[in-house]
């Protein structure tokens, strides 16, 4: 072999690691352009992608099961579906404290800021809610309705808040009132608007909870309030649970972290609802 041919075979060499670089950049790009196709339209078939992206339906074929490796979406018989992730229950307070807490915080200073002078509002019991009640202990003329001990014990000492707690059974794992009289006490009022928290919130199936016996309160919230605002970190988002609250018609505005992506927003935006991402 001359030194020709050595340099043309080290060209070739070159240009072939070139080519499976770009190969595998353009299939990691595909892969996740897949993944925002099908979320947004929540079902795909193989054919249907291949048209989309412009390649054989076996290279789809392909990525789809790789896809499905990492957990991202299911399989079915030609196609493929988003994974629905079900929320089956909720951690204690102290579990859920510290989770994604620094978009809990920005939430809560979002929703505190559209509370204006003279409203009467329910914060509803939560980590997340509990940061809306942090930064409203410097307003005045509020009166804040809540099922949370958390909540209260925040604003006990804001001189410009008036607090109301509902009563009830209080569950210690998270600090909450429920049952009978919180029920009641909940249907006898009106309040401008409920900031509720939710392990749950899906597109289609709107407010979700895993526990039956909470249910109630939520829809009572939702019942006394001119304006439902749902707050929400991104773990929520697109979840699923066992019992629907509300449906997203009920819910005026949802308050997520910027975290959420655009594919995930639009869906509750298409639903009428203001979404508002911090």
């Amino acid at each position: 072999m001359n030194i020709n041919e050595i340099k043309n075979l080290n060209e070739m060499n070159k240009l072939r690691k070139l080519y499976e670089g770009v190969s595998h950049l353009l299939a990691a790009e595909r892969k996740l352009k897949i993944v925002e196709y099908v979320r947004q339209h929540r079902v795909a078939s193989v054919g249907v992608l291949a048209q989309e992206f412009g390649v054989h339906e076996a290279t789809i074929r392909r990525d789809l099961a790789e896809v499905e490796q990492e957990g991202l979406l299911k399989r079915t018989h030609g196609g493929v579906i988003v994974e629905q992730l079900m929320t089956h229950n909720e951690p204690s307070f102290s579990e859920r404290t510290n989770v994604q807490l620094e978009q809990k915080m920005r939430i809560g200073k979002m929703a505190a800021s559209l509370v204006e002078d003279g409203d009467h509002i329910i914060i509803d019991s939560g980590t997340t809610t509990l940061h809306i009640a942090k930064n409203l202990v410097h307003r005045s003329n509020i009166t804040v309705v809540t099922n949370d001990i958390n909540v209260a014990a925040e604003l006990r000492d804001a001189p410009g808040i008036k607090v109301t707690v509902t009563g009830g059974e209080l569950y210690p794992s998270s600090y909450m009132l429920n049952g009978m009289f919180t029920d009641y006490v909940l249907g006898s009022l009106h309040v401008s608007k409920a900031f509720l928290g939710t392990p749950a919130i899906h597109p289609m199936h709107g407010l979700m909870h895993p526990e039956a016996q909470l249910v109630l309160a939520k829809k009572g919230m939702i019942a006394a309030a001119q304006e439902v605002i749902v707050v929400a970190d991104d773990s929520k988002v697109g979840k699923l649970s066992l019992h629907k609250v509300a449906p997203n018609s009920a819910i005026h505005t949802l308050i997520t972290g910027k975290e959420v992506p655009e594919y995930d927003i639009k869906p509750f935006q298409d639903a009428g609802i203001n979404v508002i991402t911090v």
